[in-house]
């Protein structure tokens, strides 16, 4: 079965290739039979691996969300307006490596 292997995204062409970001795309070789009548296969297969299993569920439960959350949206605002809109870097950086920690899980 041939194995494509799909690294890197644009801007990132030194991602290193692990399993984690591997697609497996398989085709069954065809039967004697579907050699004779020359109808295709029917049984193409994919593998996702458990990072983009991960990636598919989070989109799912983002799929599920409001896109904008309009209270958040005027608190801000009126901070802005009233110059006392803070900026907590740490808990940025926390919930950045939560994310990416979800990614590794």
């Amino acid at each position: 079965m041939p194995i494509n292997n799909i690294t890197g995204l644009p801007g990132n062409p030194a991602q290193p290739r692990t399993e984690s970001n591997q697609v497996q795309v398989g085709r069954k070789e065809p039967s004697t039979a579907q050699q004779a009548t020359g109808r295709p296969s029917s049984v193409d297969t994919v593998s996702l691996t458990d990072t983009a299993a991960r990636l598919r569920d989070m989109e799912n439960t983002l799929a599920n969300l409001p896109v904008v959350d309009n209270q958040r949206v005027e608190a801000v605002r009126r901070a802005l307006a009233e110059g006392t809109f803070e900026v907590d870097a740490e808990r940025i950086a926390r919930k950045m490596l939560a994310f990416e920690q979800a990614l590794e899980r």
